[in-house]
Formats: structure tokens, C-alpha cells, sequence
């Protein structure tokens, strides 16, 4: 693990807790161990806290300080978990990659396009999975909606609107040490843009970004740290028709909000409208003095919860921990799932798997990147700013009101 942060302890700790009990199968019938053996963060603190509170996960080499990341390389890890902020991404992953080991980067993967450039090519020098965390594509609704639409029920979707609202403890607390500078545009909107495009792809070419947002309360109201964001991203299907989907996220929400995290979306098709809230998923909870801050009023179990299952065992599980198990098992295939001469055409099924690895990971990344150069230009005093995608002027065109020469962001084709 590089980083070991929330999402480690709600993800990734409960994947190798589970691990410890029972091993990954893959065909035919294989046993594959899989443990934590190796944490790089920058002061090592949460790791001993790690240790000291888990036990049953065995020992594991703690690492920290700036060369952290070399040092865990070194120590013969076959696989790494990137987790850090989404600023710090592409260094540990790079890295990782050309010590051969198969990569997972929680989202979005990287901040621009040169950079996935980067990263896949290498992964293919290397023989090796380079992955990124869309969770909730795994979403029991978000799955239904994916079924609907490759099944033809849900025809050409038209516009769409989903929005993503959490605390403030999320931004001035657990965020604090890296939230300067950063906005919750990059760090949620791109899970629904993978759905977007994951789900109503791939036949569809991205066709513009727009952006703003509001400042002045995470930072102040004239510098480049952003309390919410909302985002337009354009589509031209086939048949010249637009798809146009705006996502508003947000991570000043107060905190006694009773969802906590506020969630919900709404897609237009020719013959349909799909929409659903995932706050209101049919649970709610009151328990006095302990909601709506230690347990929320409107749980999503199907995220991530802890259970005693009738049989008497207690687990943790949900759509965020399956996506974190299901890359190990993509990683167990591809080295135990025959024999070595069919590790080759094993790597490529895998790589081919378009809700998970980098390759197929343009588009979000695109619009991350044609995003943040638009609040970097409103931050500086140009609002209003414009990304054109695979235009004339080049794979990634930001354009400023009043000024008819762009400035390409991406020379190649997205």
C-alpha cells in the first residue's frame, strides 16, 4: 500500500482482513495467498497504529520518510495499491510499474493525459495490470442501469444530471493536509463521469467541457482551493446528436446533514428517465446520541457495511471492497490462472476489461484535466473559459472568452 488513509481503512482493510481467512480461488480451482506486506506513507504513524490495532494481518514492512516508495519496491511486493491524493498519483504508480509490479490506482488515475500516455506504455513494457478504483460501477443500481441500456430498454440517453455533496469534516478535517489548492470536482465527479461513459459508450466521441465553482469557505474567495464545482461535459453520439451531463459536487455540506454523503442522479433517454437517489434507498436510522454523527441517519449499506451474517460470522462487505478483490483476482489470473506460456493472452483479457484499466481511462482523465485548467484560469482572473476536445487546434483546446487563439492543453487525440 502507498498511502493509508480513509479510503484504506474502508476499502482496502476490510479486502485483507477477509483475505486472511480464506484465499482467492481462480480456475482450476487454484489457492492464492494474498496479504499486506508492505505500507509506504510519509510519517509511518498510521501504519504502527495499523499494527498495533490488526494483528491478525500478520507483520508488514513500514516504510516512510521520501523514499518510501523505493524502499517498498525493493522489498519484493508483486503487486501495489496506490491510495494517496490525487495530486500524488502518478510518481508512486510510475514507479511500481517499472519494478514490475501490477498497479491499482484509486480515482481518477492521474491528473493528465501525457501522464495515462506515461503509465500505459510502461505497463506494457512491463508485462503488468495498471487498474484504477471506479467502485461504483459496481453499484447495484448503477449495474441495472448498464444492464438496461446494453439491453435496449433505456434508448440513446439525451442529457443527464448527477450530483455528489459531502461534509465539511471531509475538506477541513480528513482532507486538510492536501485539500490546498485541489478541488471535489477532480476528487468525486470522476466517478460519474466513468459511468457516464462506461455505461452509454464507448461508440460516442467527447466533444467539450465547461466548468465553475464557488470559493471562499475551504480557502479564501480569491485563490485556487474550490468548496464546489459543476461541471459540463458534451458528447456527440454516432448520429450527430448531443449528450450533454452536467455533475455538481460539493465537499461543504454541513455536517450533521443527515445523509452525510448526498448522492443522486438522473439520465433522459429517447423513451425513458432514469433517476435515482442514493440516500433514500429505503433505511433509515435515528439512535439517540449517536446519529447522525458516529452512525448516519441514512446508511448505504451497499457501499460498504459490517455484518453478522445468519450464520454467525462477521464480515464487512459491499460494492467497495468487491472492486478492490476483484483486482487481486485479475492479478491472480493473470499469474496463476494456467500455465506460464498463457500468461500472455491471460494479461490481455484482463487489460481488456475497459471498467478498470488505465487504457480505457482517457476520457475521465481528458476531462479532469480540461477541468482543472478552466478553475486554474477562473482562479487567475479568466472565468468562463471553454475545453473543445479533438478539434482543429488539438486533442485538448481550452479557449478564453474574447480570445480567439487557444491554448492546447493535449496535442494528441483523446
Amino acid at each position: 500500500m502507498v498511502g493509508l488513509g480513509m479510503i484504506f481503512d474502508e476499502t482496502y482493510l476490510p479486502f485483507f482482513r477477509a483475505n486472511r481467512r480464506q484465499p482467492l480461488y481462480v480456475p482450476p480451482g487454484t489457492p492464492v495467498a494474498c496479504r499486506l506486506a508492505a505500507v509506504a506513507t510519509r510519517t509511518g504513524a498510521r501504519a504502527d497504529r495499523l499494527a498495533a490495532a490488526e494483528p491478525a494481518l500478520g507483520p508488514f514492512a513500514n516504510f516512510s520518510g521520501p523514499d518510501a516508495v523505493d524502499r517498498l519496491l525493493a522489498s519484493g511486493v508483486r503487486a501495489v495499491c496506490v491510495a494517496t491524493p490525487d495530486d500524488r498519483h502518478h510518481g508512486p504508480a510510475k514507479a511500481a510499474i517499472a519494478a514490475g509490479c501490477h498497479v491499482l490506482i484509486e480515482k481518477p488515475s492521474v491528473l493528465r493525459l501525457d501522464q495515462v500516455d506515461d503509465l500505459v506504455a510502461l505497463a506494457d513494457r512491463h508485462g503488468v495490470l495498471a487498474k484504477v478504483v471506479y467502485h461504483k460501477l459496481a453499484d447495484p443500481d448503477h449495474k441495472k442501469l448498464r444492464t438496461l441500456v446494453a439491453d435496449g430498454v433505456l434508448r440513446h440517453v439525451n442529457n443527464g444530471y448527477c450530483s455528489l455533496l459531502e461534509p465539511k469534516s471531509i475538506s477541513g478535517g480528513q482532507f486538510a493536509e492536501w485539500v490546498s489548492g485541489r478541488n471535489p470536482g477532480t476528487y468525486v465527479a470522476v466517478h460519474y463521469l466513468k459511468l457516464i461513459d462506461f455505461s452509454f459508450g464507448p461508440a460516442w466521441a467527447l466533444d467539450r467541457v465547461a466548468a465553475t465553482g464557488q470559493r471562499g469557505l475551504v480557502g479564501p474567495a480569491d485563490g485556487p482551493t474550490w468548496d464546489s464545482v459543476q461541471l459540463q461535459v458534451t458528447y456527440r453520439h454516432p448520429d450527430a446528436r448531443e449528450a450533454t451531463f452536467d455533475v455538481h459536487t460539493s465537499w461543504v455540506t454541513p455536517d450533521n446533514f443527515p445523509g452525510y454523503v448526498e448522492q443522486e442522479v438522473q439520465f433522459r433517454f429517447d423513451n425513458a428517465v432514469w433517476a435515482a437517489h442514493q440516500r433514500k434507498r429505503g433505511v433509515e436510522l435515528t439512535v439517540e446520541g449517536r446519529t447522525p454523527h458516529e452512525l448516519k441517519n441514512t446508511p448505504n449499506y451497499h457501499y460498504n457495511g459490517t455484518f453478522l451474517e445468519p450464520w454467525g460470522e462477521r464480515t464487512q462487505r459491499g460494492y467497495g471492497v468487491e472492486v478492490i478483490e476483484r483486482f487481486f483476482r485479475e492479478v491472480a489470473h493473470v499469474e496463476f490462472g494456467g500455465e506460464p506460456a498463457g500468461r500472455a493472452a491471460r494479461l490481455r483479457e484482463m487489460r481488456g476489461l475497459a471498467y478498470n484499466d488505465l487504457s480505457a481511462d482517457r476520457n475521465c482523465v481528458a476531462i479532469v484535466q480540461a477541468m482543472e485548467a478552466i478553475l486554474a484560469r477562473a482562479a487567475a482572473g479568466a472565468p468562463g473559459c471553454l475545453v473543445k476536445v479533438n478539434g482543429p487546434a488539438g486533442g485538448l483546446a481550452l479557449y478564453e472568452p474574447g480570445n480567439a487563439t487557444p491554448t492546447v492543453l493535449y496535442h494528441g487525440r483523446v
